[in-house]
């Protein structure tokens, strides 16, 4: 495929914006090349500025469950923004949209906020100001957003690019972050048993989209349970996984007992909105009713609240849409080693749900350390081979693949003949 007007405007752009990008994986540093503008999204499709088509599997890393241009989100988001685009004021779709996110998590209380990494850094701050402890502890490959204390061993853009952390994190901040290995549970219980009265609060993803996809063991998950013996309290990010691997998003699906949750992506339906919940008692510590401050102009926006609740009302009332993305993610998944397989590649599959990631190693990828072995430079040729094909994978191998429900079993099978081409 040629992109004679995306290469052009990416060259332009780099004179504008710091690499040409407002989010760096978009720049294709890990893999090269020239990124498609992409102007058009339909069902399962995009378009690019050059016309090319492209079977979307990065659905803007995950927020579009319901496929690109969904035309109920878009009727609801119309018939809000012609009363007006924001103001500043309480508006009724944030009571609907809390009720809904409240009948899918087992919460008391909501606060808007309008990205991920804003929700994140929230409940933190709200963790520290209920417990009075100053350490948080994360785990290795782990992105939570950008804040400074969470840009410590991070997973995401920053390891994409080769930087776990950040310049600009003062080594004091960063000092009151502890990191352990993500499937390491015996370490996690000898850093509790040692330290765990001065920890505020774990943070976890439930399942990592963020290294790849890497699954949470049984024992594991116990372990992060039994940080509440020692007053730590529970953060589950699920700003990716959250009404993604089922209404009630990992926490549903794996039977959690956070006592925060962070949420995001779906919950916007495609428009800037996140969340952080909780139980009563730790939430009315954030202002007004407690004081631990946080804020946010546009939090709330009604055209994002309009579109979250579009998407979380058609996913609540058609509950087999999940089996359908389960489905579908077994066929990609099972076609995937198949092919490479028959073709002699090292690979390990990694799928929960809707949410996948082809390591380029042998298996298990089970840790982060498993993840880091996977071959990047396959991994490239593996991405434009695709690319070149109409199939738009992202474009590292330290991010999740996602499916909609727009997708279906004829685009998987297409992208199955894409992958024994590029291959």
């Amino acid at each position: 495929m040629e992109r004679p007007r995306s290469q052009a405007l990416f060259q332009e752009a780099q004179a504008h914006i710091p690499g040409g990008v407002s989010s760096p994986v978009r720049a294709f540093k890990a893999v090269g090349g020239t990124p498609p503008y992409l102007v058009r999204g339909e069902g399962a499709y995009v378009w690019d500025l050059d016309g090319n088509r492209y079977l979307d599997y990065v659905l803007s890393w995950g927020p579009l469950i319901l496929g690109h241009a969904h035309p109920e989100v878009l009727s609801r988001v119309r018939e809000v923004m012609e009363k007006g685009l924001t103001f500043g004021a309480p508006h009724p779709l944030e009571v609907e949209l809390a009720r809904a996110v409240k009948r899918a998590f087992p919460v008391d209380l909501v606060r808007f906020v309008s990205s991920g990494t804003e929700a994140t850094m929230s409940a933190l701050r709200l963790a520290r100001g209920y417990t009075n402890r100053p350490y948080i502890v994360k785990f290795r490959g782990n992105y939570h957003g950008h804040a400074d204390g969470l840009l410590v061993e991070a997973g995401s853009g920053a390891l994409t690019l080769g930087v776990p952390s950040s310049a600009g994190v003062p080594e004091a901040y960063a000092r009151l972050t502890l990191v352990l290995e993500y499937n390491d549970p015996e370490g996690l219980r000898a850093l509790l048993k040692e330290r765990g009265e001065e920890i505020a609060a774990i943070i976890f993803e439930p399942v990592v989209g963020n290294a790849g996809v890497l699954v949470p063991t049984e024992e594991f998950l116990k372990a992060l349970h039994e940080a509440k013996d020692y007053g730590v309290l529970l953060i589950a990010d699920e700003v990716m996984t959250g009404f993604r691997l089922a209404f009630g998003g990992a926490t549903e699906r794996f039977g959690l007992k956070p006592d925060l949750v962070t949420l995001g992506k779906v919950l916007g339906g495609g428009l800037p909105a996140a969340a952080y919940a909780g139980r009563r008692e730790v939430m009315e510590k954030v202002a007004p009713l407690g004081p631990v401050y946080q804020a946010g102009t546009l939090s709330g926006n009604p055209l994002a609240m309009a579109a979250g609740l579009a998407t979380l009302e058609i996913l609540e009332g058609n509950p087999g849409h999940y089996a359908r993305l389960e489905a579908l993610g077994a066929r990609l998944e099972a076609g995937l080693k198949a092919v490479l397989s028959r073709k002699g590649v090292p690979h390990a599959v990694n799928r929960v749900g809707s949410m996948l990631t082809v390591f380029f190693t042998e298996g298990p990828v089970v840790t982060f350390k498993d993840a880091q072995r996977t071959d990047t430079a396959l991994f490239r040729r593996f991405f434009h081979g695709l690319l070149d094909r109409g199939v738009y994978w992202p474009p590292s191998n330290f991010e999740a693949a996602f499916l909609s429900v727009a997708h279906t079993e004829e685009d998987v099978d297409k992208t199955l003949e894409a992958v024994e081409k590029a291959l």
